[in-house]
Formats: structure tokens, sequence, C-alpha cells
């Protein structure tokens, strides 16, 4: 009997010692995609007669790939387990897995992990040998996991070998009920002073050393959040946000005034569409382009003038972008409205001095116009009925907590308004605009994001009987967001932009005629930004852009006319860029935001181009030859380095002072010899006889916030030089004339000012004050008497101003009615006087000026408006809200220009104005 169990015993030890050989020679073959890592383990023990360990929730929707042919265990399960939280030790001589979630199994711990106890000197991490595997991430024992609200997020995993001092954290902040991302969420790390700012897109990255941490989120309209964390390597944690606005609207104020304080670029500003909702406009109109006039260095030549002046640039130099894509004239009605849809308008960042370095091809500024993502939860809109325009606006989810459709329409019905103005030649005129915005927005994964946008506007307007004036914008875009890598992230733009003009005129039978122009734009960019350590973040790209301009056609408009055709050939070029930049502390008090952009242009064929004789002014008379150019022959390349360079001390927490330098290149112009920007102003290209502009600024400020940053206040000077800026002859001929560079000149400009803003944010009472000093001077200088202007001296330009005071108040006096005020104060803008006469040829003719000596009256507005609210039930169908304003309460009579006539022998001076009356408005707004 005892040999009979002893045989029975050394069989099964035999038995025993060859499963585990087995096991230990274990191979895996098979082929998995997105496979349940739950189906998955019972085909593995099959295979293998190994036993798997785990809990079921930790496998529980997570999916595996790989394919294997006669593959070790170990090999095959760690390609299996890459990309998930699980881990899997091995014990193939007692036929066993574990699975492990984020950890590991430590056989030792790392050397020096527990200070020796009869070693009175404290252990630090310098002196301790170094570890050879990584060091354990425990949960301290004070905190028990079973009484927390939200669990503990154990993110990344443990990696053997692999052990570095940080991790890296990425991440998402949503509004819970919208799906909206959450920008400018401040994430704080306690009994730390880390802090993570999420951007535009809610996105947000901390570096933080492996263990327990606990995170608080905060953010204006947003109720606090806290989340525990056990982090164990790189990995990713989202935050879906409660709306509370009470109690955090502080947190917000103070993130961005650091923001204003900290951040090294200067002359920059941020508006949001919410700021023009109470400050009162012309007709009741919310604009964020006319909010923007009222910042230091923005201003306009006058009162309906579409066009922008910053920093004393000529209208043209802006860059206005729409989601990327490049609109060339964002307004509405001679200048008084805005051409964007307040609605779908999430904010516009304007940059005065040194722009982002994936900007270029302007000299004075770029606005960067955003437009709102879409409600991803449920249908929400909001729209508004005016005296002059109805509007509305939809958020549509398209795939719920991913993607979701805003569109938005606005119309007009404005011709009574003509009616209404003092001025009798407009009483029989009309106008009439739409505008149009499609936006989608789809959170493809965590690493990637689509946007897209198209948009379309027109305007139409008959100011005499016989002419029909009508102009358009078109655009489209498409985003893609994504991430390449821990420390990456690229961003990759398609966009094209559209505009056109055209005159209708219906004259005598035999002289109607249809005039047409436009230029179109299309343009990629792919730019990237790394963070690449020590405190670096590279920013680095490229971007191209291919003109075609239609200069001008005109046809008969109808058979048998005297009209005759023009069609001046089509020119096309191309315009591209490479740029890189650094943004790095030296210090913690010294920030250095260094960039470089290499700008290229060239003016291509087909086409012919004039050469003139040397020594002579380039005119009808001069012409020495035409050169012809075949499709796509480089007829005149032009470019070369735009340098980008900020720098920001900090003198105090809440006091900084800023430098900064930047030139740059502007390869298109506008043809216009009005005052101001008009529907009808033309494009041109650079070619071989019209130089591009180029120019440098450089600017010096002080930041300061008081009050437990309550208010904000900034000081900022600049200096700026232009070269081969564009201007017309006297009597230049500019409109479908396909030899312009006979009627422009090119000259020279400068600009200085002072720039004062005092910025309120908190309490009942807010707003700013805005206060300008500046000049702004060309020079028009040639060793042509006919190509010289002012005796080739410096003159003003005429948008020249050179004090000019904002002052924007709103008082909420209960959470439902709260009053607004909007003060402005210019000096007048120059203009040439006649200053006598002479008689020549039996004729009396008149004497001008030196150009622009003199100046019209000086310029101020108050305009006055009450917000009412509905009231804040929680559950009905809208929220309503009414604005009633008086644009010009004081029923100022400012002039827009002043002009002469000669009647009778004298010269009679004579002013027009826009609004030289009060304007009431009422406008009732909702929202669901």
């Amino acid at each position: 009997m005892n040999r009979v169990r002893h045989l029975l015993l050394l069989v099964a030890l035999a038995l025993l010692s060859t499963s585990r050989l087995e096991a230990q020679q274990a191979e895996i073959s098979g082929d998995y995609n997105q496979t349940l890592l739950g189906e998955v383990v019972p085909e593995l023990e099959a295979q293998t007669g190994l036993k798997f360990f785990f809990l079921p929730e930790w496998v529980a929707g997570v999916e595996v790939s790989g394919s294997f042919s006669n593959t070790p265990v170990g090999e095959a399960l760690n390609t299996l387990l890459e990309g998930t939280p699980l881990n899997a030790y091995l014990r193939l001589s007692e036929g066993r897995v574990y699975l492990l979630r984020n950890t590991l199994i430590y056989e030792e711990l790392p050397d020096g992990f527990f200070p020796l106890e009869t070693d009175s000197t404290p252990v630090t991490v310098s002196s301790r040998p170094r570890a050879q595997a990584p060091a354990p991430v425990f949960l301290p024992e004070a905190v028990r996991e079973d009484t927390r609200a939200l669990p503990i997020a154990r993110i990344g995993k443990a990696s053997e070998g692999q052990q570095r001092a940080a991790y890296l954290i990425r991440g998402q902040a949503r509004n819970n009920q919208t799906g909206e991302p959450v920008a400018d969420l401040a994430i704080r790390v306690g009994g730390t002073n880390r802090i993570a700012v999420t951007n535009t897109q809610g996105q947000y990255q901390l570096e933080l050393p492996p263990g327990y941490h606990v995170l608080t989120a905060t953010a204006m309209g947003i109720r606090e959040m806290k989340r525990e964390i056990l982090l164990y390597g790189d990995g990713t944690l989202d935050f879906n946000l409660e709306e509370g606005v009470q109690q955090l609207t502080e947190v917000v104020v103070e993130a961005d005034a650091a923001r204003n304080v900290e951040q090294a670029s200067t002359g920059s500003e941020q508006i949001g569409s919410e700021e023009s909702k109470n400050i009162p406009l012309v007709l009741g109109e919310r604009d964020i382009l006319q909010v923007a006039k009222t910042l230091p260095g923005i201003s306009s030549a006058g009162e309906g003038a579409s066009g922008i002046n910053v920093r004393g640039g000529k209208t043209d130099q802006n860059l206005v972008l729409l989601d990327d894509a490049v609109i060339y004239n964002p307004t509405h009605f001679f200048g008084i409205f805005q051409a964007l849809n307040p609605f779908t308008t999430e904010r516009v960042d304007i940059y005065k001095g040194a722009a982002p370095l994936e900007f270029g091809g302007r000299l004075a500024s770029v606005f960067d116009i955003r437009s709102k993502d879409g409600n991803t939860q449920e249908l929400s809109g909001e729209g508004s009925v005016g005296p002059v325009t109805a509007n509305l606006a939809l958020e549509i989810p398209v795939v719920k907590d991913k993607s979701s459709l805003v569109v938005g329409g606005r119309g007009a019905y404005a011709d009574w308004i003509l009616r209404s103005l003092d001025d009798e030649s407009l009483s029989n005129s009309g106008a009439s605009f739409f505008d149009g915005i499609v936006r989608y927005t789809d959170q493809l994964n965590e690493n990637n994001r689509l946007e897209t946008t198209a948009y379309y506007s027109r305007d139409a307007f008959s100011i005499t009987s016989d002419s029909l004036y009508r102009y358009s914008n078109a655009l489209a875009s498409v985003r893609w967001d994504h991430r390449i890598g821990e420390k990456t992230g690229a961003v990759l733009f398609f966009g094209n932009s559209d505009y056109r003009f055209g005159i209708d005129y219906d004259g005598p039978s035999n002289t109607d005629f249809r005039l047409d122009y436009g230029i179109n734009e299309t343009q990629m960019k792919y730019r990237l930004r790394t963070e690449a350590g020590k405190g670096h973040t590279l920013d680095y790209g490229i971007t191209g852009k291919y003109y075609s301009v239609s200069p001008g056609s005109r046809e008969a408009g109808a058979s048998g006319t005297a009209v005759a055709p023009i069609d001046i050939p089509r020119e096309q070029a191309f315009e591209g860029a490479l740029f890189l930049g650094d943004a790095f502390d030296l210090t913690d008090r010294l920030r250095l935001d260094v960039g470089v952009r290499l700008a290229f242009f060239a003016a291509l064929g087909p086409g012919s181009q004039r050469t003139y004789a040397e020594g002579q002014p380039i005119s009808e008379g001069t012409v020495r030859d035409t050169l012809n150019y075949g499709s796509l022959e480089a007829i005149k390349t032009y470019g070369g380095p735009e340098v980008r360079a900020s720098v920001r001390y900090l003198l105090a927490e809440d006091f900084s002072v800023k430098a900064s330098f930047n030139n740059a290149y502007q390869f298109v112009h506008t043809l216009s010899n009005n005052t101001t920007i008009s529907p009808i102003d033309t494009w041109k290209l650079s070619d071989l006889n019209i130089r591009p502009q180029t120019g440098y600024q450089a600017s010096l400020g002080f930041y300061k916030n008081f009050a437990d940053n309550a208010y904000e206040v900034s000081l900022e000077g600049y200096y700026k030089r232009m070269d081969d800026v564009l201007d017309f002859k006297t009597g230049a001929n500019l409109l479908l004339n396909p030899h312009v560079e006979t009627q422009v000149l090119q000259g020279e400009g400068k600009a200085y000012g002072v720039e004062f803003l005092l910025k309120k944010e908190k309490g009942k009472l807010n707003g700013w004050l805005g206060y300008t000093y500046s000049r702004s001077f060309y020079r028009l200088d040639s060793e042509f008497r006919d190509e010289r202007v002012n005796n080739g001296a410096f003159f003003p330009s005429n948008f020249d101003k050179p004090h000019d005071l904002s002052l924007i108040a709103n008082y909420r006096l209960t959470r439902r009615y709260s009053f607004s005020m909007n003060f402005v104060y210019q000096t007048g803008r120059p203009v040439t006087y006649p200053i006598g006469t002479f008689r020549f040829n039996n004729a009396d003719l008149v004497f001008y000026s030196d150009r622009n000596r003199f100046r019209i009256p000086d310029y101020y507005r108050l305009d006055l408006g009450i917000n009412i609210e509905g009231n804040h039930k929680k559950d009905k169908l809208a929220h309503s809200f009414w604005t009633i304003s008086v644009y010009n309460v004081l029923g100022r009579n400012n002039p827009y220009s002043v002009f002469f006539v000669t009647e009778g022998g004298e010269v009679k001076a004579l002013q027009s104005s826009i609004f030289a009356i009060p304007v009431p408005s009422i406008t009732y707004n909702f929202k669901f």
C-alpha cells in the first residue's frame, strides 16, 4: 500500500513539473483586432495552460489588438496590453498570470526606500542610492477611497525600467450641460504653486511627480471641482463640469489679470462677444468691431467709416480672420454694422504689436475672430429683433457629447434709415444686407478635433436712382487639431476666401453697364507646438496662399449701348512663409518669446508688365518696353525675414514691464482715393512696378493690477516706421485702369503714441477707460515734382487724431436691470482746405493748402442704454433680454467730412454728417 502511495506521489510530481515546464515554454498564436480582453483571456488560458487572475471590472470594456504566431506568452501580453492601464505579472513556474491595474508587483523595494532608523541624519533624495526599479505608488493611509463622491482617478501605468521624475497629464474640460469646451479653466495642484490653464479648446496639460495629488478646477460660471488622482505614468484626465455662476466669478478675473501681467506679448487685447451685449451702439446692434474701436490704439477715420486704423496704420494693413480664413470687408451698410453674427461669434483676439508667428502679410494688426462651438447636449438658440435687423442662431447636436452644428442668419430692413438721414439725396435710396454662417465641430477622439466653417454675406445699396452697388464676402475653412505625441500638438488648416463687388448702372439707354471686380485666395497652414522641456515651448510651421485677382471688367448693360467692354487680365501670385519661435523663462521673473518668419512672395504669369525709362517719372509718356510672361512664370519675387521678439520682466507678482520688436512685409494693397475704405476699393498685388510695403514697430509697456485684481491698468508706448506705403496722385483714375502704377505713389510713414487703459471687472460697476495720444504721418517725396506731395515733407494722415478718449461703464442695479454708457471724444481728423483763388484763362480756380494742414471740428458722442432681463425662472420656454438705447444723446452734429463748392465765384464750405440727431432704438433678444 505504501509503495502504491509513493508511486502515485511520484507520478503527480512528474505531471506537475511537466505542466510547469510547458507553461514556462508557452507560446501564443492568433489574431486579435480590438477584441474584448475578457474574451481573449479564456483563449490564452486554453492555449498555454496558464491561469489568469484579475478583477472583472478591471478588464470590462478593455479592447486589445495583436497578431501572433508562436510568440512567447510574455512578449504577446506586453503587445496586447500596450495602450491599456493593465500590466501582466507572470509566475510561469507556478502556472499563473496576474493582471494588475496601473501598478506593478514589486519583489523588492528600491535601495533607500526606507530611511535608516539608526541614522539621525535626514535622508534626502539626492543622498539615496539610485533606484533600480520604479518606486511603488501608494494611496496615503489617511485617504479612504470609499468615502469619496468621485472615485480616485488612476492615471497611466507603472513601467518597469522606465521610471521618470515626472509624468504628463493631458485632458479636456467641457461644460456638462452644453458640451462646449471650457476655456481659461484654472487647474491647481494642491500643496504646490503649480497651475495649468485650459486653452480655447478646453485642453490642458500638467507635469507632476508620480503619486497622490489633489487637483482643483475653477472658472467663471463653473462650479468648483476637486479630483483626487494616483499618478503612475503619462495619461489623460478629462473634467466634466457643472455650471455655478455665483460662486466663482472672482476666480476667472484673477486668471485673466495674471495672464495680462505674465504673458510676454505687448499690444494684445481680447474681447468676448458678451462684452458688446450691454454697450449702447447705433440702432441697438451688438458689434464686436465697434467695441474694439473703444480700446486704445484702435480707431476709424470717422462715423460710418468701414475701415479700422490701428496705431497709425492704413485700413488695408489689418488682417481680419474669421475662423482662420481672411474676410476682406467685415462690415455692412457703409461700415455702420459688422458683417459678423453676434450670436455665433465667441470672441476676437487683437494683436496691435508682435502677432503670433503663424500670422503674417499685414503691417498693422491681426483681428483673429473665432466662432462659437455648438451645444452637443441639446438644441439651443439665440435671436433678436431690432429696428434694422432680425437675427437667429441655432446650436444643433449631431452626436451627443461629440459633435454639433451652429447655423446663424441675419437680414436687414434698413431702407427707412436712409430716408431719415440728414441728406436729401438719400431720401429715395435703398439698402439691404444679409449674412449667414454654418459651423460644424467634431471631437473625433481624444487626440483629434475637426472644425469646419462656411460663411457668406451680401450687401446691395442704391444711393442714386440709376446705380446699384453690391458686394459680397464668402469663405470656407477646415481645421484639424491633432496630437502627435505626448508633448506635440498640430493644426492643419485649409481655407478659401472670396470678395467681390460690382456696380449696375441704369442710365440713359445708350450708357447702361455692369462693372465687376473680385479677389480670391486659397490658403494652407500647418502649425506645430512642442513642449521641449526646461520651460521651452516651440512654435513652428509652414503656410502658403495663392491669390487670384480679377482687376475689373465692364460690359454693356443692354444691346445697342455705346459703352465699350473692358476686361483687365487676371493677376495671380503665391505667398508663403516658414516660421519658428520659442517661448521660455530665463528666470522666475524674466520671460522671452522670440521667433523668425521667413516670408516669400512671387507675382506669377501669365501677364504683361511695363518697364519705364530710368530717371524719369512713371507715366504713360515714359514707357520703355512691355515684358510678357508665361503661365506661372515668376514676374517678380520679394521676401525676407520677419523678426518677432517680446520680453517680460516681473517687477512684482502683479506688476510687469514688457518690450517688443517686430518687422513685417505686406504684399497686397488697396487702391483707393477715398478718405476711408469703401466697398469699391480694389486690392492690388505687388508686381514689377509696385513694391511690397514694409515696416517695423517697437513698443514698451507697464502692466499693473490693483485691489485684489479688481482693477487692471496698462500704459504702453510705441514707435512705428513704414516704407513703400501706397497713395494716389492728384486726380488719379484707379478703377478699371490696367496700369495703376502710373496713378499711384509709394512713400514712407511714421507713427508713435502712448496708450492708457484702466479696466474694472468686479462689482456692480464695471467697464473701462481708454485714452490714446498718437500721431500718424506720411511722406511722398520724389525728385520729380508731379510725384511729390507737400513739397516732400511729412503730412498728417487722413486718420491722424492726436487725442482719443473712450469711457465704457455698466452699472447693474439688480440681477434684471442694468444701465450702460458709452462716451467717445476724438480730435477732428485732418482735411485740406482752399486758402485762396486765382483766375486763369478766364476761369476762377481754387488754390489749396498743404495736404491735411487743417482739421474738421472735434468729435464727441454720448450713448445711454437700459438693459432689462427677463425673470430667472428655470422652467420656461426662453430667456428674454430687452435693450433700450439712445445713440448720440446730445444730438451732436459731428461732421463726417467737409467739402467745398464754388458758387457765383465764391468758395463755400459744406459739412456732411451721418447721425446728427439722437437715434433711439429698442431691441428684443431671446435665448433658449
